[in-house]
């Protein structure tokens, strides 16, 4: 089973990093522990993940390692993320599944599935 998926962040990304997955993505903050809290980043759990952000002083986004999240009503799902200004890349390459790629603001890229009916 797993506990969590991290994703690299740059130092001081913590107030942007809030508003696109809080924010956009509704995910709900949740505290990091005090001894963890000094190093920076934010951790979220909602949708049936928990995804914690963690500083990087030579911070490079993830461009092909990638959480995949499933979800309900994709279409729902990219039409939030297109509106708030994020790219919304579909794919049908992965048989029964509906996809699309998109990114968090430090260009992490993201995965959201629903299965076909």
């Amino acid at each position: 089973m797993l506990h969590h998926i991290q994703l690299a962040c740059p130092p001081g990304s913590e107030p942007v990093l809030r508003e696109f997955y809080a924010g956009v993505l509704g995910l709900a903050e949740i505290p990091k522990p005090p001894v963890l809290a000094a190093r920076g980043g934010c951790w979220f759990r909602g949708h049936g993940i928990e995804l914690h952000l963690g500083v990087e002083a030579d911070f490079r986004p993830a461009r092909k390692a990638h959480p995949g999240i499933l979800v309900r009503d994709l279409d729902d799902w990219a039409r939030r993320l297109g509106e708030a200004g994020y790219p919304v890349a579909f794919d049908d390459d992965f048989p029964g599944m509906r996809r699309f790629y998109s990114e968090d603001p430090y260009g992490n890229r993201l995965e959201f599935l629903e299965p076909l009916p």
